[in-house]
């Protein structure tokens, strides 16, 4: 059942747009602190420039008219023809001074921002100009230091803000505001857009999240449909390659290895099960062939002895091959047997295995020869060395015919304990030398048959040798014989390898 909440593209979708708003929202954020920050910063700047511009145009040139004669006037109010109204003008005020108050009336009406001025008398202590009325009663902001700009924000009784600069010179203050409210609807607006925005920005987001989701997870589709196509019966079949090394073309890669690596494991399945197959019909053939002749007639007791020996042959060869089997599939699994790790000495293994092999290669009219055995001393399982030792050996009298000779060398070389096998036997072709470890090989499998080997032998020695981090090498020509090489270790990893070590 497909539940898309737990499918990668929803996941890939629902990340990338929780991403994508926190992204957003940051950025909302971010710029409205900083739009705001600045504007107010911009708004003092231009408050402090007009109060300079004020008090620079006003000294100087101003005789102050009492307070009682002050004017005021509306924003877009034209003044009044000749200046102030001289009904209400004091007799102190001269035509100079009815100029400047129009001068910086007209400077108030062509600014940009909807800025107030006012011009409170020090002598008077009430407003001599004003550029438009205003609810408050005065922009006064307590104490202002001679000649230094000071920003405040006031607010009137409609709860209007101001912001507020002034300065004071020696007759009087001067305050230059502007409604914060201008500001705010700026912000207002900038938060509206970011309210409409992100909503779109994000729907937009899920679905080219969507999209880019399923055009990126597209190769997995067609990697999960092709491997459901494998099987056991096509194990030849790939999945097709991309042309780029993306993390999709390295995990196709992967794939194709894996599968190989199975097809080769099926292959030698198949092959080991031939093999074994019929290793195990054949020794069976012969006891069920000798038994049938021995019941159709009446035999003496000499001739059912040489049945029941020959049976006994035949089994005994059915438990060698079983037992071997049993080792090896034990081994491959990591089932193997501990081994019982022990110091052996190489030199009175080796004079052991020559003594008794000796009794086998004389009945072939085999030279075997120990040319050298020096005193060295390995840890290990002597069991299991003596078995890798005796199946090298035993190969090489098989397969080294009458009149020949087989060497012996044990030694110590470089670090290591070396044993060597040299033969003068039939040789090993180049070719087959890489399949010789493998079981039930054999490069002569009819002889190998009528000689009683199993194919098993070299699979155990390699196995042996390398359960004791070692290796095992081979150097063969054919009829020129054969030279196999055993190197082991003269020192253990640690001393849990010396009380044992699992397979």
């Amino acid at each position: 059942m497909f539940r898309p909440f737990r499918s990668i593209r929803a996941k890939l979708t629902l990340w990338y747009t929780f991403i994508f708003l926190l992204t957003l929202v940051a950025f909302g954020l971010i710029s409205y602190t900083y739009s705001s920050q600045q504007l107010s910063n911009n708004l003092d700047r231009s408050l402090q420039n007009e109060v300079r511009w004020v008090k620079n145009f006003i000294e100087g040139k101003l005789k102050i008219a009492k307070p009682s004669q002050r004017f005021a006037r509306k924003k877009g109010e034209s003044p009044p023809s000749g200046g102030i109204d001289t009904s209400l003008a004091s007799q102190e005020a001269s035509e100079s001074d009815e100029l400047l108050w129009n001068q910086i009336y007209e400077h108030a009406l062509v600014n940009p921002k909807k800025t107030i001025i006012e011009v409170t008398s020090i002598k008077w202590g009430a407003i001599v100009f004003r550029s438009f009325p205003v609810e408050v009663e005065s922009l006064g902001i307590g104490e202002i230091p001679l000649n230094t700009i000071k920003i405040q924000t006031v607010n009137d009784p409609k709860g209007t803000d101001l912001r507020v600069a002034a300065t004071r010179t020696s007759d009087l203050d001067i305050y230059v505001a502007y409604p914060l409210s201008e500001l705010r609807e700026v912000l207002d607006d900038l938060y509206a857009i970011f309210l409409v925005l992100i909503p779109v920005m994000v729907t937009i987001s899920v679905g080219g999240g969507w999209w880019l989701a399923n055009k990126s997870l597209k190769p997995v589709d067609e990697i999960t449909r092709t491997a459901k196509e494998i099987t056991a019966q096509n194990l030849d079949r790939k999945i097709p390659e991309r042309p780029v090394n993306d993390e999709f073309g390295r995990l196709v890669s992967t794939f194709n290895e894996m599968i190989l690596r199975l097809r080769n494991s099926f292959d030698q399945i198949r092959q080991f099960s031939g093999d074994a197959s019929h290793e195990l019909r054949t020794p069976l053939t012969i006891m069920r062939g000798e038994v049938e002749l021995a019941l159709r007639r009446p035999k003496d007791p000499d001739e059912y002895r040489r049945v029941l020996v020959s049976n006994l042959e035949e089994i005994q060869r059915l438990s060698r091959i079983v037992d071997n089997l049993l080792t090896l599939s034990k081994a491959e699994f990591g089932r193997g047997e501990i081994l019982m790790m022990e110091q052996v000495n190489l030199h009175d293994l080796v004079s052991e295995l020559y003594e008794d092999c000796e009794v086998i290669a004389t009945k072939k009219n085999i030279a075997l020869q120990l040319t050298k055995n020096e005193d060295v001393i390995i840890p290990g399982d002597r069991i299991k060395l003596r078995q890798l030792l005796m199946n090298l050996v035993d190969n090489a009298i098989k397969y080294t015919p009458e009149g020949g000779r087989i060497t012996l060398i044990s030694e110590r070389q470089n670090g290591n304990a070396v044993i060597r096998v040299n033969d003068t036997g039939i040789g090993i072709p180049k070719e087959e030398q890489r399949n010789i470890f493998d079981r039930f090989y054999r490069v002569d499998k009819a002889r190998s048959r009528e000689l009683g080997g199993s194919g098993l032998g070299l699979s155990i020695a390699k196995w042996i040798a390398e359960l004791h981090r070692g290796r095992i090498e081979v150097e063969s020509e054919p009829a020129r014989g054969s030279k196999f090489t055993v190197t082991l270790p003269l020192q253990t990893e640690s001393a849990e390898s010396r009380a044992g070590r699992v397979a």
